[in-house]
């Protein structure tokens, strides 16, 4: 069967194409709307005055797994993409040793501005961007979430302790989604504690295997 003349699962593929293409753009539009938000609404003003610049998620808009840190350091705030000092080159390292890439995932942080000389976020800061947050997964629609320290998984496992519970998918509710989250070491803690690298490496590994079930 043709379709003006065109073979119909050609015409068919052709209609996949350009619908992935839409619902790829809106989600890009959407998160540029949530970005244009946060700064018209000037969340966290304390924390907007010192920093260089709002960093948002960067990626896949498409991708199975989100990854979710902290707040931005140095570099970060200074190019305006998450992850991309040291702790984001070890996290280049890791992803590809569970045969992932970055342009395959994407990844994010809770706070959005850096705060002052790399401290960690404060609980109001948090606070202020958790819906945010929710919003920004709402968007992707990943298979799981892999938070990265202790302050991004605390929001998701409250009063979990991540040397007990990391590398372990878990299966949480949010609202009235049902979401998989597996908690991660931050990639910065093993550049200050070299014991915990294997075990972040030895994580990062068993992922994809990991999720498997929940993503059937």
């Amino acid at each position: 069967m043709s379709v003006n003349g065109y073979p119909r699962v050609a015409v068919l593929f052709v209609a996949a194409v350009c619908y992935h293409r839409n619902m790829t753009k809106s989600k890009l539009q959407q998160l540029r709307m949530l970005e244009q938000q946060i700064i018209r609404q000037d969340t966290c003003p304390q924390l907007r005055q010192q920093a260089t610049q709002l960093v948002m998620g960067s990626g896949s808009v498409e991708a199975a797994y989100v990854f979710i840190g902290e707040a931005p350091g140095k570099q970060e705030d200074l190019q305006g993409k998450p992850f991309i000092g040291a702790a984001g080159k070890f996290l280049d390292e890791m992803l590809a040793a569970a045969g992932m890439n970055r342009e395959d995932v994407y990844i994010t942080n809770i706070v959005k501005y850096r705060p002052p000389n790399n401290r960690d976020p404060l609980p109001a800061e948090k606070q202020a961007f958790w819906p945010f947050l929710l919003r920004e997964l709402a968007i992707i629609q990943p298979q799981a979430i892999v938070t990265l320290g202790r302050h991004s998984m605390e929001y998701f496992l409250p009063g979990a302790s991540i040397s007990e519970v990391h590398g372990q998918p878990q299966r949480v509710m949010v609202g009235d989604h049902q979401l998989t989250i597996v908690p991660l070491y931050h990639p910065a803690a093993a550049l200050y504690n070299g014991s915990l690298r294997q075990t972040l490496m030895d994580d990062f590994t068993h992922l994809p295997a990991q999720l498997a079930p929940f993503n059937a």
